[in-house]
This record gives C-alpha cells, structure tokens and sequence, in this order.
C-alpha cells in the first residue's frame, strides 16, 4: 500500500470515528428527550428508540451494498454520511415522538457509515492488508462508543440533549467533505479498481457461513449491554460509576491490544482459531454471569475484552479472505445487516428471559451461543481439507 493510500485509509477511519461519535452518543441520552424535549412519560419508547436505527440498517444494508457495487463504493460512502447528516439535522427539530421516531428510522436507512467505509477500503486493500483495516476500522467504533457518551454528557449538561442533534449533524457533513476531497483508487485499463494486495486461495468458509457467525458473536455479546450496569451493582462495593468503568473495559482493550494481535496473529487465523476464541468468549461470559465479587468480574471481564479482540480479528480474516472489488459491497452490506439482527434479537431475547430468570441469564444466553457456533466451526473444520490453523 502507497503512502497516499495509507492516508486515505486514515481519513476513512477518522471519517468514520466522527460519524459514529454522533450515532453512538445521543442514545444513552434517549431518556431525556424523550421526557424534557417530547414531554412524553412513556418510559418504554426508550427501548424502542434505541433499537430504532438498528431496525432500519438491518432492513437497509444489503440494499446499500448492491448500490456501492453498481454506482461506486465512494459515491456509497458518501451517501451514507449525508444520509447521517440529514436525520440528525431532522432529529434536532423534532417536536413530537413521532418526527423523532421518523429521524431515528432515516438513521438507519440512510446511514451504514460502517458497512460503506469498509466497502471503500476493499478498493484500496485486499488479503491480510484488508483484515488489519477492519481491525481498525472496528477499533474508531469502539473508541467512539467509549469517548462518545462522555463527552456529550458534558455539553447535555448546558445544551438540551435534542438540540444537540443540530450541531452533531456538522460531523458527518464535515466527513463527507473531507471525503469527496481523497482522490480516486487507482484503476486497471478494464476500469475497476486495483488493490494492491491480493488474497491468496480460496475463501475460508462460505459468505452465508461468517455471516451466520457474525450474527452469533453480535448476538452473545450485545445480549449482555441492557442489563450489565444493574448485574454489576448487585455485587457489594459496586456504585454506578465503577459498574459504568467495568462495562467499558473490553472496548478499552481492544483499542489497547487489536493493533497488534492483529499484526502478529491476523494472517494465521482460521475457523478452527476462530472456534477456540468462541468458546473462550463463552467461558468468560459463564464467569461473569456466576461472579461473586468485584475482583471476579473485573477478571472476566478483562478476559472477555481478550477474547473479543482475538475473535474481531479472526473473523476479519474470514471476511477479508471473501473479499474482492467487485464483490465488497454486497459482502460487507450482508455482514452489517447481519450483525444488526444479531443486536436487534439479542436485545429481544434477553429483554424476555430477564424477567422471569434473573439477571446473570443474558450471560448465559451468550455463552450458550458462543458455545454452539464454536462446535458448530470445529465439526464443519474437520470436514474440509486442512489449512494453517493459529
């Protein structure tokens, strides 16, 4: 990769890091709009609002993938972040429940910044080059899910949370400046564009297959998110605010440690690798859902953010390894529409078993699934000819 393409890779990622700023910043804020801004006090429109934009881009994404394929993966890009700008400036000037539900669904149809920036990549990149992008790439969404909230927290403190919608919409319209600003990806005399890096052999597993495992993964860990915070301060010594530090630590680790596992680990993973890291993610949610004490779930924790990063990772090889221009943004429109229904029926699940169970059971609902789609890799690996495991 040339340095002018290292640099459009950065101003990808950067681009994409302030778009999910505003995504991921505004809903822990849902609450008080909904009860200072849409004098409302229906308390459950929380929940539905949050899910909301999740919906939509589910529905949405494989669509978008079509149409990076077909018009151009830039163009793509940057309808998904006007597309942003537009419902957060719509978001802002809501004055009712219903407009704000309809800016939250434009979200989510419009949006896929995510899916889109990778699509984008795939023209620069291909093989283990591609991996360590989306490693990355994974990296700027997590890093905004942690930042984020804290620092709107301190502009909802003079602003009304709903009015920070209006100035949220400049970030995406400054990304999508910026990104109409990078020169096009070289291209071949057919036309297409040329990645300099290209992957060599055949995929590893089937799309449908790591679209069913991205969907798993979502789904074992984002069945945990709703309920943690209150799981935590049932433990003695737990306040509020230590509980919110644990719930960020596995996102802290992977900003600490994706970098470089996926330099050193990114080109000799497989499904068989893949399968072990599932089955570490599902012992590590066992282990929190039976803690019982402050030191316990800090281990499980911080062994839960290892394993996470170590499984972004792998399946980023398996994604990489599907990967070709002309293909990149159906695949990735897939991936991102999965991984959506994955968040959307985690958050059904554990919303229906923690009533009537307890809540340490979204843990064990993900361990569960880990558990599943790891047997399910090792016995689909044992049927294929054998490859360089980790």
């Amino acid at each position: 990769m040339t340095i002018v393409e290292r640099r459009m890779v950065s101003v990808v990622m950067f681009c994409h890091f302030i778009a999910a700023f505003a995504a991921l910043g505004m809903p822990p804020f849902f609450a008080l709009i909904l009860s200072q801004s849409l004098h409302n006090s229906n308390t459950y429109l929380v929940g539905w609002f949050y899910v909301v934009p999740t919906f939509f881009t589910a529905l949405s994404s494989p669509w978008w993938g079509l149409f990076a394929d077909q018009v151009g993966k830039k163009i793509s890009l940057l309808r998904a972040q006007l597309g942003l700008s537009a419902s957060f400036l719509l978001a802002g000037f809501s004055h009712d429940t219903e407009l704000f539900f309809l800016a939250l669904a434009l979200q989510g149809m419009l949006g896929g910044t995510f899916a889109a920036s990778n699509a984008y990549l795939a023209t620069l990149s291909s093989g283990s080059t591609l991996a360590r992008s989306l490693t990355l790439m994974q990296g700027s969404a997590r890093a905004a899910l942690v930042v984020a909230p804290a620092v709107l927290g301190l502009f909802a403190a003079s602003v009304s949370p709903i009015e920070l919608y209006r100035y949220l919409a400049l970030l995406p319209l400054a990304a999508a400046l910026l990104l109409w600003l990078l020169p096009e990806p070289a291209k071949t005399a057919d036309d297409s564009y040329r990645p300099k890096n290209t992957a060599a052999g055949p995929p590893l597993l089937p799309a449908n297959n790591v679209y069913l495992l991205q969907f798993a993964f979502v789904f074992a860990t984002v069945a945990t998110f709703p309920y943690f915070i209150p799981y935590a301060q049932g433990l003695e010594s737990v306040s509020v605010e230590l509980a919110g530090l644990l719930f960020g630590v596995p996102n802290l680790l992977y900003l600490a440690t994706a970098g470089v596992l996926a330099g050193r680990f990114g080109q000799r993973v497989s499904p068989n690798g893949l399968a072990w890291l599932f089955l570490l993610m599902a012992v590590t949610l066992f282990g929190q859902a039976q803690a019982q004490s402050l030191m316990g779930l800090i281990l499980w924790r911080t062994l839960m953010g290892l394993a996470m990063t170590g499984s972004f990772i792998a399946l980023h090889a398996l994604v990489a390894a599907l990967i070709h221009e002309s293909n990149a943004g159906r695949t990735f429109g897939w991936l991102e529409s999965g991984s959506k229904w994955g968040a959307v029926a985690a958050g059904l699940a554990a919303g229906a078993i923690v009533d009537g169970f307890g809540p340490h059971t979204p843990f064990l609902l993900g361990a569960g699934i880990m558990t599943a789609a790891a047997a399910w890799l090792a016995i689909s690996n044992c049927c294929r000819p054998r490859t360089e495991n980790i």
